[in-house]
């Protein structure tokens, strides 16, 4: 889901922000940011990465291994979605969410694509990672502390990964076209969103918004946001529906959040923005609809950003 490049011109950026071009961010001299939506597509490895990867990635690997256990438990909760948020290990839940893939499971490819995306900056260089989180710690900035703590959250749960796993953008965009073509919504909206639909019509593009609007389904809503944004203004293929300006955006994240997205000030949606994208909320247990509406919405657009949320969730099929 790629959240921040649509959101960084209007949302509330911590000024440390500026610094995460000159530490840790190791990709060309580029800021990367989470790919959600919403959902920021991670940088690819360079070839030579993936080809012949540093022995030093493969004693970091042999280090994770003797350090976890050797089996993998088995299996998946009812609701294999639950567990990309909490304190689960993200590597140990990557290798059961794939062992579901490989047996067909389209539900499960999406999210093996989730946790790609929300671990893809730290896996990159899981060492370079924990350095700069200590150089933004020495700094001693009030901005940065958000930054930092969102930072180890990130390298706690995502440690087992390592640049040599490729958790770049083309693997990711691999994993949800697979499972899009196996007939995952959630997928399909957030390939759309990445300028990758499945087919280029503006039939095919009405006819997508349609479906995740009459699903209810929280994870497309959010996939689908980017699209829905400023990128969809003059769209005549989505004329009358909510898109086309940084309200529509916002309206169909808040919208998967009433729906029942995970968006509290745990939750991997803001510890993405925070994390990866230097927006962060100075308020530690605020959840991302307080967050907008105290940060993005001014106190005359918060009516019209109700009155769009309204609009969207209160959808029924055949209208």
């Amino acid at each position: 889901m790629t959240f921040v490049p649509t959101l960084k011109t209007w949302l509330l950026v911590v000024p440390a922000l500026a610094l995460l071009g000159v530490v840790g961010y190791r990709a060309g001299g580029r800021v990367l940011a989470p790919a959600d939506h919403a959902e920021v597509p991670a940088a690819e490895l360079p070839a030579a990465a993936s080809a012949a990867p540093f022995r030093a990635q493969d004693l970091a690997r042999q280090l994770i291994t003797m350090e976890r256990p050797n089996a993998v438990p088995s299996g998946l909760p009812l609701d294999i979605r639950a567990d990309i948020e909490g304190d689960t290990d993200l590597f140990a839940y990557a290798q059961r969410l794939r062992q579901q893939a490989a047996e067909g499971n389209a539900e499960a490819r999406w999210m093996v694509s989730r946790v790609y995306d929300y671990c893809a900056l730290y896996a990159m260089d899981p060492g370079d990672y924990q350095l700069d989180n200590h150089l933004l710690s020495s700094m001693g900035m009030n901005g940065t502390a958000p930054i930092v703590e969102a930072r180890e959250r990130v390298a706690r749960r995502c440690s087992g990964f390592v640049a040599a796993d490729g958790l770049g953008r083309k693997l990711i965009l691999t994993q949800r076209l697979q499972a899009a073509q196996a007939g995952n919504l959630a997928a399909e909206a957030a390939l759309m969103a990445d300028g990758q639909p499945l087919q280029p019509t503006s039939e095919y593009r009405r006819g997508l918004v349609e479906r995740v609007l009459d699903s209810r389904d929280p994870e497309a809503f959010m996939a689908l946001s980017p699209a829905m944004g400023q990128r969809a203004a003059g769209d005549a293929a989505l004329e009358g529906l909510v898109a086309g300006d940084q309200f529509s955006e916002l309206a169909w994240r808040l919208a998967a959040c009433e729906l029942g997205m995970a968006c509290g000030p745990d939750s991997v949606l803001m510890n993405n923005f925070c994390a990866n994208g230097g927006i962060c909320s100075q308020d530690s247990g605020q959840d991302f609809s307080g967050f907008v509406y105290d940060a993005a919405v001014s106190r005359q657009g918060a009516g019209k950003m109700k009155t769009l949320v309204e609009e969207l969730i209160k959808r029924r099929n055949g209208r």
